[in-house]
């Protein structure tokens, strides 16, 4: 246990959560405060101290999810730099695995990433309204996510010090591997219709965007991601590994594959984000930005063409299919 916590890596990252949640709890009870007392029709010098303490308090916030933003790449990292610690892990797979605390936490910072985003974009259209319209909209939202963060905080600390190095955990080809001919993949699919419904839904996602059927698009995008994961995992990774067996979401996040990893993933998230957040912004607020609409278009596609260049490249130098 203090082999894990006295790791290079994990000091960085949980002294690094550690300042960023004391600001943020710093700014929440400022946030309460701001709420309380907010009334934007007074014209006093309350009123007036109040609206200059807001600005100061929603910069620091803004900036701290910034870079909380940056924090999960480097905790992706961080973790699969502990596979050298943990017996039996020969990637990040293995790690998040390494107790019960993982898994949540892995899901908390996405939903967390994304709530983020979405009140950054909120925060955006207050500010550039002059007059405040959503401030105290933003701050019941900024509130909510808080706890949010102040949950995963509290699973951070709990996740790496109970990460054990005395005990072995499963490697990536137990926890994602098909043994025994078990299925891991979702709603009976097989390979084939798994690549149907990933190409299907990844049309409709970029038809229903550029034509501004944000209903559909709001069910869509989601669907489409939840579909993307298990297509990268269960067939593009195949091809990045070039091994039919090797299915893992994590491994190619590490150097022998070029960290395109991060390219995958990355693009995939950015791409979701940016396309359900100007979804909302429109549904909500009739201001989504085709700015916003436009770069999430790019980054799906490079997503798309990114794995699907790795099946091709393969068939090409090979003539076969894995």
């Amino acid at each position: 246990m203090n082999e894990i916590l006295l790791s290079q890596e994990v000091i960085i990252y949980l002294l690094s959560e550690t300042l960023l949640y004391i600001l943020l709890l710093l700014a929440a009870l400022a946030t309460v405060s701001i709420v309380r007392r907010w009334d934007f029709s007074h014209f006093d010098a309350l009123q007036f101290r109040l609206e200059n303490r807001s600005y100061l308090v929603m910069s620091v916030i803004a900036f701290v999810i910034l870079l909380k933003v940056v924090l999960l790449p480097y905790f992706v990292y961080t973790i699969d730099a502990l596979a050298d610690l943990v017996p039996g892990a020969m990637c990040a797979a293995g790690v998040i695995k390494a107790n019960n605390y993982g898994d949540p936490l892995l899901v908390f910072k996405i939903v967390i990433l994304f709530l983020s985003g979405i009140w950054l974009s909120v925060n955006r259209l207050d500010l550039e309204a002059k007059t405040y319209p959503y401030l105290k909209l933003k701050s019941w939202f900024f509130l909510g996510i808080f706890l949010l963060l102040t949950a995963e905080f509290i699973l951070d600390w709990f996740y790496f010090s109970h990460i054990r190095t005395d005990r072995p955990v499963s490697c990536c080809s137990v926890i994602f591997g098909q043994l025994g001919g078990r299925n891991g993949l979702p709603l009976g699919l097989d390979i084939p219709k798994l690549l149907m419904l990933f190409y299907l839904l990844f049309g409709l996602s970029i038809m229903t965007l550029w034509a501004n059927i944000y209903r559909l698009a709001l069910f869509v995008i989601p669907f489409f991601g939840v579909i993307a994961y298990y297509a990268v995992v269960y067939f593009f990774g195949t091809y990045v590994y070039e091994l039919p067996t090797h299915q893992c979401p994590f491994c190619m996040l590490q150097s022998h594959y070029h960290y395109v990893g991060y390219l995958i993933w990355g693009s995939l998230l950015i791409g979701l984000f940016l396309a359900l957040d100007h979804t909302l912004l429109h549904l909500l607020f009739r201001q989504g930005s085709e700015k916003l609409k436009r770069v999430s278009l790019l980054f799906l596609i490079l997503f798309v063409t990114v794995c699907s260049s790795y099946v091709l490249i393969y068939y090409l130098k090979n003539g076969v299919l894995l």
